[in-house]
């Protein structure tokens, strides 16, 4: 719940600062008028859109974590909370894969410049985090995405030609009608490699793949990605892992990796 301004439709007065309005939030409706879900974290996409639609001063979602945390306590020790947070960090780490702020929450908010609040619902009088405009160019903190359970596919001409544009566009075709989304990927002259969350509808998309290309792959891959990393945070998470595809950008790099076995 957020506090907001109530728009005022030819000149009704605004609501007391002290009312309370209870909603419910999750719940959507398809294109064929059908009621559904919004999935994980749905209701949090909810709130941002009304306060959208209110033109809010801010908006709070309330977590069992103290804020948004540099890495999942699941998988990293001595996690740091992030006091301020940009909308574009915000909207990067959602995509990679940070679960405390849904992914498509960010962007009404952003709109409008709403601020966001993440706060614990355990310890409500702690401050959280915010997420609001550009403060400064980067966090000062590297953050540590982890994902688990990927495959790592690699697509081979069988001829030892070029994979061109054309052929680009048939493979992401391939992914887009099973539902599989690509979480990174990585291209050379003859071969084609991504890294996809491992489910039922992977071995049949390797197998629609196999009509026309070379597929190898890798099952029980980790796929982890680093904002503002450098190369001590990199030889951290490669400790006892072997390294299969890296993915580097100006701000973030990607690996995807697997536990060595003693």
């Amino acid at each position: 719940m957020g506090t907001y301004r109530t728009p005022d439709p030819g000149g009704t007065p605004p609501a007391p600062r002290d009312q309370v309005l209870i909603t419910q939030g999750f719940i959507g409706s398809t294109s064929e008028n059908y009621t559904t879900t919004l999935g994980r974290d749905g209701s949090d996409y909810s709130a941002a859109i009304f306060a959208y639609c209110l033109n809010a001063d801010s908006l709070t979602i309330w977590k069992d974590v103290q804020g948004v945390l540099n890495a999942d306590p699941k998988w990293f020790n001595n996690t740091i909370k992030i006091n301020k947070l940009t909308y574009n960090d915000a909207i990067e780490l959602s995509y990679y894969g940070a679960n405390v702020i849904h992914p498509k929450t960010i962007k009404p908010l952003q709109n409008k410049n709403i601020p966001l609040y993440v706060r614990s619902f355990l310890e409500p009088d702690k401050p959280g985090t915010v997420v609001m405009h550009a403060y400064e160019d980067q966090l000062p903190i590297p953050c540590f995405i982890f994902k688990m359970n990927q495959r790592l596919i690699s697509v081979h001409a069988r001829d030892f030609s070029f994979i061109h544009e054309d052929g680009f566009s048939e493979i992401f075709r391939y992914f887009a009608e099973s539902g599989t989304r690509i979480n990174v990927m990585q291209n050379t002259a003859i071969s084609f490699s991504v890294s996809v969350d491992d489910n039922e509808k992977v071995p049949a998309l390797v197998e629609k793949l196999r009509e026309k290309y070379k597929v190898l792959y890798n099952t029980g891959m980790e796929l982890i990605t680093i904002r503002y990393y450098n190369q001590e945070t990199i030889d951290r998470v490669l400790e006892n892992k072997q390294l299969y595809l890296e993915q580097k950008s100006r701000y973030t790099v990607q690996l995807v990796v697997k536990e060595v076995e003693k």
